[in-house]
Formats: C-alpha cells, sequence, structure tokens
C-alpha cells in the first residue's frame, strides 16, 4: 500500500500502482474530465501513469499555469502529425516548447512557407477535433531504432543512436500517428483547444551545423484560451510598433553595422539620450554616497584566473596580445603576456579597494563605475541594443562588514524600486536566485548569505504592501554568490530582467581583499554587486519600446522644436530657441522653406516632444503656437509662459524631489 497526500492535507491510502485516473475517477467523473496532468511531490507526470511510492499529489487542469506548457508540447505533436498528413514523406526531427510558444523542425526538399499554414492549421484543428487519447509505450532502443528506421525516418534513427545502448525509450501516439518524447503529455489531443496559431518560418541547420542538412522550422504558439491568444498577438502586434531598432532609424539615434558587430554607432541624438539617462543615474548614485572610479579595460588574464572568471566565462571573453606579439611569436623580447578586455568591473574594483589600508569606520565603501565592458555572444544571438557585445554597466560594488550586508541590500532595493518607478515601471518582481551546482565557496559561507538575503526578501515584500511580488529561482545564482533579480513589465506587458543585488563572500577573499576591525584583526569585507539598468545600452532599447518614443520631456534627446510658417519669422524662432536653451531646453529650429504641415508631420514622425510653431503673427505678440505629439491641439501662448512651463516640465523627477525636500 502505498499513501499520498493533497492538497488539502488530506491523506489516503490505495493500493501501488493506482493510477491518476484511477484517483481522479474515483472521486468524481467530473474531476476526471477536467483534469489534464498529475504532479507527484510537484513534478508533472502524465495523469494515467502508476504511482509506485508514497508522495503528494496535484490534479492539473487546462487553466493549471503549468498545463501551458503540455498543452504547446501536445500542440508541437499534432503539428507534426498535420505536416506528415498532407505531405507523406516529410520528416519529423525534434519539437521543443520554447519562450511563448513551440517549434518544430523537418526535413523536406521544397522548404514549407508561411503559405501553407491555412492547410497546416487546418489539419491540426481536425486531428485534435478527434479528440485521440494520447497513450504512451516504453520500447527497447533497438526496436525504437528498428521503427524509425522502416519508416525512412532518418533523423529520429541519429537522435536514438545517440542514446545509451539498453536504455528503454518512450513512444506517444495520438491515434495511428506516434512520435519519439520524454513526456509528459494531457490525456488527449482535444484538450489543446483551438487557441493556437502558426507564427513564422525559418532555416535550421540539424544539430545547429552548418555541414548538416537544412531543415524547415515551424514557429508556432498556444495558450489555454483564446482571449490569451488575441492578447499575445496584440502584444506582437504592438511590439512590433515599437521596435527599438526602428524607432532608432526614425529618430535618428544609433545604428550597428557589420565592421562593428555587436558595437552601437551611437548618433548625436541617441548618445544625448544615452548621456540623460547616465547623468540622472549619476545624480542619484552622488547623494547615496557612492564614490565613482574607473577600471582598466585591458587587464591580465592572471587576474581573472585568480577572480575564477578565466575558469567559469572564459568562451565569453575577448582575450588579446599586441599585434607584434602576435606577428612575432619567436621574439623573446616582445611581450606575451595574455591579456582580456573585461567583461565585468568587479576584480577592478576589488583592486581599487585593495590599494591603502581600510579600516571598519571606512564601510560600506561603495564604488560605482559606468564601466565600458565586452562580452563574446554569438551573431545569431545579437538584437539590437538588447543583446550586444560591447555595453556600459551602471556597476556598482559595495564593500561593508557582515552586520551592514542587510541594510545596504535594503537601501539599494529602494534605490532600484525608485528608479524604475522614475521611468514608469510599476510592476516590479523581485527573484532571489540561489547556490548553482557549479559555484566557489564553503556551503557555510552560502548558508550565511542565502539566510541574509532570505530576510531581507521578506523585510522588501513587508514594505512594499504585497505591492511587489517575490518568488525564489533555486539553483540560478551566480558562481560566487546568491543574488537578486528586478524584472520590471513595461507598458506591453512584456517583462525585462534588469537590475541585481548579489552577495559575494569569495572574490574579496580570492584577492586577499581585508579591512581592519575594531579589535583590530584583519577581516575579509562583504562584497555586494549591484546593478540597477544593468546594460545601458539594454536599459535604452527598453526604454525606447516602453514609451513607443514618445519619451517624457525630460529625457527625450530633442524637446522642442522651433518650426517656421513662413521665413518672416526666422529671426523670431532663432530668439524663441535662445530662450528656450538659456531656460536649459535642447532646442532645435527648421527654418525650411517647406509647409507647416510637412514640418509637423515629419517631427512627429521623429518623435519630437513640443512643436513651437511660429509666423509673423506670433512674432508681433511675442507668442507661440504649442503642438503636442499625439494631440491635434494646438494653443497660443506668450513666449515668457511657454518658456516658464516647459523648463519646469523638463526638470528630472530626482530634481523634482530634491527641489520639493
Amino acid at each position: 500500500m502505498i499513501h499520498l497526500t493533497f492538497p488539502d492535507g488530506a491523506r489516503r491510502e490505495f493500493e501501488a500502482g493506482v493510477t491518476g485516473v484511477d484517483i481522479a475517477k474515483g472521486i468524481s467523473p467530473s474531476l476526471l474530465k477536467r483534469t489534464v496532468a498529475m504532479a507527484l511531490d510537484g513534478t508533472v507526470t502524465d495523469l494515467a501513469d502508476p504511482i509506485s511510492k508514497d508522495a503528494k499529489i496535484e490534479f492539473i487542469g487546462r487553466d493549471d499555469p503549468r498545463a501551458l506548457e503540455l498543452i504547446r508540447h501536445d500542440c508541437a505533436h499534432v503539428l507534426a502529425e498535420a505536416v506528415q498528413s498532407l505531405w507523406p514523406g516529410t520528416q519529423v526531427t525534434i519539437g521543443p516548447v520554447i519562450e511563448n510558444g513551440f517549434y518544430y523542425d523537418f526535413y523536406r526538399d521544397t522548404p514549407f512557407t508561411p503559405e501553407d499554414f491555412p492547410a497546416i492549421e487546418a489539419e491540426m484543428k481536425k486531428i485534435i477535433a478527434r479528440d485521440a487519447p494520447f497513450t504512451k509505450e516504453v520500447w527497447t532502443r533497438d526496436a525504437v531504432r528498428d521503427l524509425f528506421e522502416k519508416k525512412g525516418e532518418a533523423f529520429k534513427v541519429e537522435l536514438v543512436d545517440a542514446i545509451p545502448a539498453g536504455e528503454d525509450l518512450k513512444l506517444y501516439r495520438q491515434g495511428e500517428w506516434f512520435d519519439l518524447c520524454r513526456g509528459p503529455h494531457m490525456t488527449s489531443t482535444g484538450k489543446i483547444g483551438d487557441a493556437f496559431k502558426l507564427m513564422k518560418v525559418a532555416g535550421a541547420y540539424w544539430r545547429g551545423d552548418s555541414t548538416r542538412p537544412m531543415l524547415t522550422r515551424i514557429y508556432a504558439t498556444a495558450f489555454a484560451k483564446k482571449e490569451e491568444l488575441d492578447t499575445y498577438l496584440h502584444q506582437l502586434e504592438e511590439a512590433e510598433k515599437r521596435d527599438h531598432r526602428r524607432l532608432g532609424r526614425e529618430m535618428d539615434l544609433f545604428h550597428f553595422q557589420e565592421e562593428g558587430p555587436g558595437t552601437v554607432f551611437w548618433h548625436k541624438k541617441g548618445w544625448t539620450l544615452f548621456q540623460s539617462l547616465t547623468n540622472y543615474m549619476r545624480r542619484r548614485l552622488s547623494r547615496l554616497g557612492y564614490d565613482e572610479v574607473n577600471a582598466p579595460q585591458l587587464l591580465d588574464k592572471s587576474l581573472w584566473e585568480t577572480s575564477g572568471h578565466w575558469g567559469w566565462y572564459q568562451e565569453n571573453m575577448f582575450a588579446v596580445k599586441s599585434a607584434y606579439a602576435y606577428m612575432n611569436p619567436e621574439d623573446q623580447e616582445a611581450e606575451q603576456r595574455v591579456f582580456a578586455l573585461k567583461p565585468m568591473n568587479c576584480p577592478g574594483h576589488v583592486q581599487i579597494f585593495k590599494h591603502g589600508l581600510k579600516s571598519y569606520r571606512d564601510l560600506p565603501l561603495r564604488l560605482a563605475e559606468f564601466g565600458a565592458v565586452h562580452r563574446y555572444e554569438p551573431s545569431g544571438a545579437l538584437h539590437g541594443l538588447m543583446r550586444v557585445r560591447g555595453f556600459t554597466q551602471d556597476d556598482a560594488h559595495i564593500f561593508c562588514t557582515d552586520e551592514q550586508m542587510a541594510s545596504e541590500c535594503l537601501a539599494i532595493n529602494d534605490l532600484i524600486l525608485s528608479t524604475y518607478k522614475d521611468f514608469g515601471f510599476d510592476k516590479i518582481v523581485v527573484k532571489l536566485s540561489t547556490r548553482p551546482e557549479k559555484r566557489v565557496g564553503s556551503d557555510a559561507l552560502w548558508d550565511r548569505a542565502e539566510s541574509v538575503m532570505m530576510k531581507v526578501l521578506e523585510q522588501i515584500k513587508e514594505q512594499s504592501g504585497g505591492t511587489i511580488e517575490t518568488s525564489i529561482n533555486p539553483g540560478e545564482g551566480a558562481f560566487y554568490g546568491p543574488k537578486f533579480e528586478y524584472v520590471l513589465r513595461d507598458a506591453i506587458g512584456r517583462d525585462w530582467q534588469c537590475g541585481t543585488t548579489q552577495v559575494d563572500f569569495n572574490l574579496p577573499e580570492r584577492f586577499g581583499a581585508f579591512y581592519i576591525a575594531e579589535d583590530g584583526s584583519k577581516t575579509v569585507p562583504v562584497m555586494i554587486h549591484r546593478a540597477i539598468c544593468g546594460s545601458m545600452e539594454r536599459f535604452t532599447g527598453i526604454l525606447i519600446e516602453h514609451f513607443a518614443g514618445h519619451f517624457p520631456l525630460w529625457l527625450a534627446p530633442t524637446q522642442v522644436v522651433v518650426a517656421t510658417i513662413t521665413n518672416d519669422g526666422d529671426d523670431y524662432a532663432r530668439d524663441v530657441a535662445s530662450q528656450l536653451r538659456d531656460a536649459g531646453l535642447r532646442v532645435e529650429t527648421d527654418l525650411r522653406n517647406e509647409k507647416i504641415t510637412y514640418k509637423v508631420r515629419e517631427h512627429s514622425l521623429a518623435k519630437i516632444p513640443v512643436l513651437l510653431v511660429v509666423g509673423r503673427k506670433e512674432a508681433a505678440d511675442k507668442a507661440v503656437s504649442i503642438r503636442r505629439l499625439g494631440s491635434p491641439d494646438q494653443n497660443v501662448v506668450s513666449l515668457a509662459d511657454a518658456v516658464a512651463t516647459l523648463s519646469k516640465e523638463a526638470v528630472p523627477p530626482d530634481q523634482k524631489r530634491l527641489a520639493a525636500e
């Protein structure tokens, strides 16, 4: 006999080998009807699986968040069946669930195109309507290999060959069609529903190897409800409109080119935006007692070996010698040392901390740097400002005592949350990532760090009054310590992980850093790694998409354009622009001999927040006509009032708070 514990705490006895189907049916037919899978001790399994030992059991319905991956997984199998039904001879390869959906790779002489989607989707609906049960069969490895070899499925045969001999494999059937799969699956194809859509096709080499056959990858998505699918499709539509790469071109902010892969060519307006963001962060840090420093970008390999990065992170680093040393390896006098472009700032900051004796009275010492770092990212992963090889970190490291650690983490939390609020982000999730399998440092140090951060996480939630969501990410910490991850939600509902707070007991010790404690002993400081924006380039891209280019006035690269109706207003336009600049605004003039409707349309496309239109009448009255981006209205006000209103509106939020204190 086995004992199963239900979510309500009830504990019941069953014969060993009882299935989830048996249990659900015994409780009520309606429960069985709405259940698609079960979880045993938190692990999702097929409802028809036999249960052989004591466990906690949960029944999973389609609306359970855990069912979404099953819906997409099952839908991938249905996609594969539909394709092979419509185009016999097509070979199937793999079809995993990915973020926001799934894909399946197919081998066929004629690649699929989006024009094939209607027929495929129609066939998928037929398969789902048949509501064939998913059934699992366990076969020997050799039998599975023979099965797929007879079917002419060469790619499946290769997958089976990669599995150790003697290992049993699982096949899942849905009617006559079957696939090699680890599972789990829902009870039948009908449980998938109709909230799915094929999205796009792409080429993909088998096993990611350019020497292997080219496959057609069909991307798709699926949800539990049609409303959720519609919301997601609308989000994609909005995301396309807000794509920072497109807006970057329209607003003349930046560009990329092949000669500098993964690095940004900032234009004047884009650099102004970037510097406005940087200056905001500098002001915030200065008021909180941070010391801004700057460590070298090029450091000897030995330093990265000591830090552990050379062992843990080498594949993502750029290593260099002098060109002369490469060209003349036989020259013993040539400097043959290997250097690395820094992928992060922390080892350099430890060196700054170590320079000169530190006392407990000097702590906490907060070192900040807007450090340029370089990390190798595969070319296929590069994505505008969001994924680059060279970027700037708004990095800081706090060296403190063990007793100061919790209060410093809370202070960092307050800074991060208030910063995000200033940029219009009010939905934040704070995640605690705990020790990974590959790590440095003793378990005792990890126990201490995780204990403190768990208490801080509880305080964060308590102080927010429940408005901040918190969660645990087991095994996702950095190799040197646990960390908080701050995930913000943008205007169209997408989540972005930006800020981090990482407690590190290991790096200072590896470098021999210490301070003189109150009792006169040499004590290793706690090192807290902290970033708010993370990558300044990526955060800029997030802001572009969050605001859809419609920046608040304080952040806009060009805040005001003064445009003339006719050339009679040119001198007055220059005077208006001069007074606005004197008031601290970023201003341009448009004196071209073009119709004002053309100018308005062009500056609207460039997302200029305020357009001041002037002509002969405005010049005579010392007035301006104000047009706001996104509004058809225009208001005529005196120049003095316009300057006063706009200069007040353009004050950054941190300076407004300072003035109000």
